[in-house]
């Protein structure tokens, strides 16, 4: 069944071509399209395209409807095209011409969008939640061991000094503006697209600030045309948003494996969290890391891939665009079993300490050197020379005792600074707004 269909049967090829994975992916719309229905049922009752007893039938049977979505038994059928037109079937099966009101004065262009943005936006509070905790855990990690010392690289080349407080909480610092960049991605989301229909609005007088509240959204898209063009450009700034958290945890994921290796030998975790090989007995390999890495690398081409498929498309709807649908809805779930992962290891990773100890990194602190130099009142350049001269003949003295105080160094990480931010990051979504909208709703 389909809601356009007249009198006239789709090859069997095209329509399989047509509705491609649709069912599939329109199962995690089915709870977001009975709330949209519900809210749209509520607005037609204000302009009279539906009468206060039919608007409470249909909200009755949509509750119901929304009750088997929650305990996992319901189903779209093999003959009908996607959710959208299950919900309408189950409406028109229950309460015959009352069930056929509900699509007055809508598009299932505008349908579609609506239940993207409401799926997006409770994906995207997921993730705020999953990386909030993986946040708390880097911080905690952070303190635990902000006094014990190891190098820092550049180029891959021994560098200065760093600690396992600082390499941490770098990347603690570094969620908080990936959030920042899923706020800007909240904020495109967090937007009515309903009433737009087909992207040229309706002749009905329909109510779209009404809806705009009872769905708890922040605002409208106003213009209908750009209603529809929106789709495809939210999915790509939510991908971005995504990217960039991947982008995080790739970095990290790369630190841990090169950290584990015997090479470097800083950190160690416990057997049943590495893996071994069928061969080398002595094998301990970092194989979630290595999949937090290729997962998270995947993730970040996701934007471009979603770019690419809406290159040169001219304003209005086109069928390709149910395509990133397959790209993105599993994105979330990707990226969050790769937070949990991370979570995992570092909870359980144990550090080495008195690492830097170790005469071959004797040459981090020949900046602690110069600086002690300088602070003698010698030229900073003179110092600089008097110290390399020194490491080239080979009579290089130094301490590993070095003393940081200067905000975000090793002796004053600005964790607290650090954690207020973040804070600050997650409030700013102010996800209780629609909560408390949809549970009216729904309740």
């Amino acid at each position: 069944m389909k809601l356009w269909q007249k009198n006239i049967t789709s090859l069997k090829e095209v329509e399989t071509f047509t509705v491609g994975r649709d069912r599939e992916f329109d199962l995690m719309l089915a709870s977001f399209d009975v709330v949209g229905n519900i809210a749209h049922a509520e607005m037609l009752a204000t302009i009279d395209l539906l009468t206060n007893e039919e608007k409470d039938l249909l909200i009755a049977e949509l509750k119901k409807i929304y009750a088997t979505i929650q305990n996992g038994s319901f189903k779209i059928q093999d003959d009908v095209e996607d959710v959208h037109s299950q919900v309408e079937f189950l409406l028109t099966e229950k309460l015959g011409d009352i069930g056929k009101k509900i699509h007055s004065a809508r598009s299932r262009n505008d349908q579609v969008l609506v239940d993207i943005k409401l799926y997006l936006r409770n994906e995207i509070e997921q993730t705020v939640i999953a990386v909030q905790e993986f946040f708390n855990l880097l911080i905690e990690k952070s303190e635990q061991y902000k006094d014990i010392l190891l190098p820092g690289y550049t180029h891959l080349q021994i560098a200065m000094p760093s600690s396992f407080g600082l390499w941490l909480g770098a990347y603690a610092e570094s969620l908080v503006d990936d959030l920042n960049v899923l706020k800007s991605a909240y904020e495109v989301v967090n937007k009515n697209p309903l009433g737009s229909a087909a992207g040229y609005g309706s002749s009905f007088p329909i109510n779209r600030t009404l809806t705009t509240n009872l769905l708890g959204f922040a605002d409208l898209n106003y213009n209908v045309v750009y209603a529809q063009m929106g789709r495809g450009k939210a999915e790509r700034i939510t991908a971005m948003g995504l990217a960039n958290i991947a982008e995080t945890l790739a970095k990290l994921s790369m630190d841990a494996c090169l950290y584990l290796s015997q090479n470097f030998s800083f950190i160690s975790f416990p057997p049943q969290l590495t893996t071994g090989s069928s061969i080398m007995p002595h094998k301990k390999n970092p194989d979630v890391f290595e999949l937090i890495r290729g997962y998270c690398n995947r993730l970040k081409a996701l934007p471009n891939e979603v770019m690419m498929m809406t290159t040169n498309l001219p304003s209005g709807y086109h069928r390709e665009l149910q395509l990133l649908k397959e790209h993105l809805f599993p994105a979330f779930t990707t990226l969050r079993n790769c937070i949990e992962m991370a979570g995992l290891m570092l909870s359980n990773m144990q550090v080495k300490e008195d690492i830097v100890e170790d005469d071959k990194y004797k040459y981090i602190f020949s900046v602690e050197e110069v600086n002690k130099l300088v602070l003698q009142g010698i030229p900073f350049r003179d110092a600089y020379k008097q110290v390399g001269l020194a490491i080239e003949a080979g009579n290089f003295s130094y301490s590993t005792k070095v003393h940081h105080t200067h905000e975000g160094s090793l002796g004053n990480l600005c964790n607290d600074k650090i954690v207020t931010n973040m804070q600050k990051t997650i409030h700013s979504f102010d996800f209780e707004t629609y909560h408390i909208a949809i549970d009216k709703l729904v309740k």
